[in-house]
């Protein structure tokens, strides 16, 4: 089974809590704080496998759950780092956010791409001590994990890409020029999935090809199979257009092209445009003397793509030596292979999984509901029964404007404000 499409949820895992603790020693009269900082929580990493050429590994799994970090100790032992977790995706995935579709991250330009990092430890309650608080009886929680649903996709890295209608002969052509071996027979529809072989021409010389599945006419309506794989020749920088050139099944190979084309318009304007190289396969079924069709559908290749058709037959491999040498040439007046940037803006990229700081407040009678999740997290640093800690609580409530929202909600002196459950008496 071939899938080259699939979503899959990620979550780094959580750094650990700095913590509370002092020293306790015989003969140590005043020992101090000493409450160690915790853990970096794992991280989500995307790795490229040379040898994957298909999402499949994620059908059955689709969770990835990184290690949180350890909670800091006492003695100013820090917490131990969670393990990060490797994902292997093929050379050429393209990481999207599911929800917004924008391109996260290309997989063809890097081996390794931190998707979900991990939490931030905690600091230990031994950072708080200052000249006037020697006794901070709070620390710091570690930060939550990054957390988000991921869309993967599988456009491959290949320089050429072989089109056209199905049984034309694309996945013989490749078997022909490479070391690839598609399946083949003799009916529509053979090639059910994309295969990809690496042509060589010695002295590291060579290039990437693709068959793409039979294109049909309707296919940028869903019909046929070609459609659903048009995706892995996006990024190919020259189109080998095969046609049969036997007519052995009734078909115009002029109109062939034409219908072809049109379905790559219909697909994406700006693969259409992608240089063609017209293949004429089986000639080794055609006396070109006695077809006077020939003449036509040559003239009209020279006028439309601005050379000749190349003659090749899969069956006997005539004209293949040819075929390639042209391949080459023409990629070397190419630009390389297209990678995909990030559509993601700074601040979007920097927010992804991480969860806006957003605060919102709603009134019940005379009580005042203040939420957010960076609330929720603020809350779990802090040590309620400690004055020094509570002061520190309500710096940052200031700081980050909940006091100003809270009086243009109409909140009065004396009110009642609840945040998850702790309350308190506002105050101007």
């Amino acid at each position: 089974m071939f899938i080259d499409r699939i979503t899959i949820d990620i979550k780094a895992g959580d750094g650990g809590n700095g913590a509370i603790s002092f020293h306790r020693e015989k003969y140590v009269a005043a020992g101090g704080p000493d409450g160690g900082d915790g853990g970096r929580g794992g991280n989500i990493i995307f790795r490229v496998d040379e040898g994957a050429n298909t999402l499949l590994a994620f059908r059955y799994k689709r969770k990835f759950i990184a290690e949180n970090g350890e909670n800091g100790k006492a003695g100013k032992m820090h917490g131990k780092s969670g393990k990060d977790v490797i994902v292997p995706v093929p050379r050429g995935t393209l990481l999207r956010d599911a929800e917004s579709g924008k391109i996260i991250f290309d997989m063809s330009k890097a081996d390794e791409f931190i998707a979900a990092k991990g939490g931030r430890g905690g600091w230990g309650n031994r950072h708080f001590a200052t000249p006037t608080r020697q006794i901070p009886r709070f620390a710091k929680n570690g930060s939550k994990g990054d957390a988000l649903s991921l869309l993967l996709e599988l456009k491959m890295i290949a320089d050429v890409g072989l089109i056209g209608f199905p049984s034309v002969g694309k996945s013989s052509i490749l078997s022909r020029i490479s070391a690839a071996k598609p399946k083949i027979a003799a009916y529509h529809f053979t090639t059910l999935s994309p295969n990809l072989g690496v042509v060589s021409l010695g002295e590291g010389r060579g290039f990437v090809a693709a068959d793409i599945p039979g294109l049909i006419e309707g296919a940028s309506e869903g019909l046929g199979l070609g459609h659903e794989f048009l995706r892995h020749v996006d990024r190919c920088r020259l189109l080998l257009h095969v046609v049969d050139i036997s007519c052995e099944e009734g078909r115009d190979p002029i109109d062939d092209i034409k219908k072809i084309n049109e379905e790559l318009v219909k697909y994406s304007p700006s693969l259409a445009e992608r240089p063609q190289l017209i293949v004429a396969n089986k000639i080794d079924e055609v006396l070109f003397e006695e077809e006077p069709y020939v003449k036509d559908f040559e003239a009209y290749v020279q006028d439309t793509f601005g050379t000749a058709p190349i003659y090749v037959s899969a069956a006997t491999g005539e004209g293949m030596d040819v075929l390639v040498r042209k391949t080459e040439a023409a990629l070397a007046d190419l630009p390389p292979i297209t990678v995909y940037e990030s559509e993601l803006e700074m601040e979007e990229s920097a927010t992804l999984g991480a969860g806006e700081r957003k605060t919102e407040i709603r009134r019940e009678g005379d009580v005042f509901f203040v939420e957010g999740e960076w609330i929720y997290n603020l809350m779990g640093q802090i040590n309620f029964g400690d004055y020094e800690s509570m002061n520190f609580f309500q710096r940052v409530l200031k700081k980050q404007g909940v006091f100003d929202m809270l009086r243009e909600a109409g909140i009065e002196d004396g009110q009642t404000v609840n945040l998850y459950d702790f309350e308190f008496e506002f105050v101007y």
